[in-house]
């Protein structure tokens, strides 16, 4: 089963995952929320749509931006709408 990981903890863990450009989305109820803080950062995709994200924090150490998400997707992305990925040394592991 895909799992998340940063920092030795493990921030999503789902066998629902979806697979878009070799990045793992995890669905919203399968990360561990109290890892994630909201940012303002954002950034728009010309398929998807525009990307919000959030910041990891794990024992006291910040990634800032670490994990995005799509809350509102274009019509040919609607199978991530809400979904989570990751990236900036979060590893996936299946």
């Amino acid at each position: 089963m895909p799992k998340a990981i940063w920092n030795n903890t493990v921030l999503a863990e789902s066998d629902r995952t979806e697979v878009v450009e070799g990045n793992h989305y995890f669905p919203a109820d399968s990360i561990n929320s109290q890892y994630f803080q909201d940012s303002n950062t954002h950034t728009t995709c010309p398929w998807k749509g525009q990307a919000s994200y959030y910041t990891i924090v794990v024992e006291g150490k910040e990634n800032k931006d670490a994990a995005w998400y799509y809350p509102q997707t274009k019509e040919k992305a609607k199978n991530i709408e809400g979904y989570v990925a990751f990236w900036k040394g979060v590893t996936v592991e299946s």
